[in-house]
């Protein structure tokens, strides 16, 4: 492991309890173990089997994880050089390369480069992760462009309060100054436990 890097765990299934490194500095930042616990809590048994992206994958501890819970194959899209180098030893490591690809590229030329489906066909990705940079507009723009492209069947998102509306959400939790918002595109069908609530009260945890 780069002793450079600081260290995440992967918190369950085949890869549980396994380690990886994450790119140390400022244009990087890891979600906590809490809120990806979270994230895939709340994802449950829809992640296994799932073409899953994961973009601005810093470490790809997201799209790990969801490999770890049995997602059938995650692309990464990480325009850092570093961090790119250190996803790349990660999945190595983990024996889980034959499953990955990983896209060394920004996000919009990403989905600027997806073609739309058409109305009759299912989107490029089943579930699409996204942790962006914490202070961004992003939140906003992955929503516009979901709403546009339709690049995935279910969008989750991490974001600071405030930077996302109401559009295309359909689940929604508070952990401390973290959100995390489920949002599907127009004319994507609702699934059983996709349901519409109002953002919890500042700072606190549901």
């Amino acid at each position: 492991m780069d002793r450079r890097a600081d260290v995440l765990r992967i918190i369950s299934g085949t890869l549980g309890g396994r380690r990886i490194a994450a790119p140390t500095g400022r244009s990087t930042r890891p979600t906590r173990e809490a809120v990806r616990e979270a994230w895939f809590s709340a994802l449950g048994p829809g992640v296994a089997g799932a073409r899953v992206v994961d973009l601005f994958a810093g470490s790809g501890a997201l799209g790990i994880e969801a490999l770890s819970r049995g997602a059938a194959e995650v692309t990464f899209v990480e325009r850092g050089r570093e961090a790119s180098r250190v996803l790349e030893a990660n999945l190595e490591a983990l024996e889980v390369l034959h499953r990955s690809r990983v896209l060394r590229t920004d996000v919009r030329s990403f989905l600027r480069a997806l073609a739309r489906p058409a109305p009759e066909e299912p989107p490029p990705f089943d579930v699409a992760l996204a942790d962006p940079p914490y202070a961004s507009a992003w939140p906003a723009r992955l929503a516009a462009s979901l709403a546009e492209r339709r690049f995935a069947g279910l969008l989750c998102v991490e974001h600071a309060p405030d930077a996302l509306g109401e559009q295309g959400v359909v689940w929604r939790r508070a952990y401390g100054d973290t959100i995390l918002s489920f949002l599907r595109p127009p004319g994507e069908p609702a699934e059983a436990g996709d349901r519409p609530e109002p953002e919890p009260p500042h700072g606190r945890t549901s």
